[in-house]
């Protein structure tokens, strides 16, 4: 076929009324928190100390969820007035405070484990609801939220939600910073 201007628009107009044609779906959804979740347990059972393992854990937050959109929620309207400069910073150091952050409360699964148990779809995500089993425990629902992106952007723990909770806690750092962005990137480098 040889395409023209005219083919190629309409061609793209047809696809975009058609809507995407590799959309997530639920298995796919499920599946990613199931790798996710096999990398978590796999850390947890490997016997590595805790440094060792909070670096395991900042790389499979990386891999698994959206940095970028968990980084920007987090920061609230104080982004607005962040640099771009400012937005990466707050990105890559957020990323590793979070990371050491949830990695200690993975380190309590020790002996542990966690199971997909289903997923549902919801209007512009996935819920995907996994069990942690701890030693001693009741066992307790682990939530994901997963967009199209097919990486997760919050996270309910024993139904406390991750986004809300880390909005917080950034503001309140923040205002003791009295809204100094910088200050607070430097806090989150070596905060844990």
């Amino acid at each position: 076929m040889d395409w023209t201007r005219r083919s190629l628009l309409t061609t793209g107009a047809a696809l975009l009324i058609a809507g995407p044609a590799l959309a997530l779906t639920e298995a796919q959804a499920s599946g990613m928190v199931g790798n996710l979740v096999n990398e978590i347990n796999r850390v947890i059972a490997s016997g590595k100390s805790e440094r060792a393992m909070y670096g395991d854990f900042e790389r499979i937050f990386k891999k698994y969820a959206d940095t970028r959109a968990i980084a920007a929620y987090a920061m609230g309207v104080d982004g607005r007035r962040a640099t771009n400069a400012q937005k990466k910073a707050f990105t890559d150091a957020f990323t590793g405070y979070i990371s050491r952050k949830y990695g200690k409360r993975f380190r309590e699964f020790i002996g542990g484990r966690l199971e997909v148990q289903g997923v549902s779809r919801n209007r512009n995500f996935y819920d995907v609801s996994t069990i942690a089993y701890l030693k001693g425990e009741a066992p307790f629902e682990v939530n994901f939220h997963v967009s199209d992106n097919n990486k997760f952007y919050n996270m309910y723990i024993e139904g406390v939600n991750m986004l809300l909770t880390e909005r917080t806690e950034i503001g309140a750092m923040l205002d003791r910073r009295r809204g100094d962005i910088d200050a607070l990137i430097a806090d989150l480098r070596s905060a844990s």
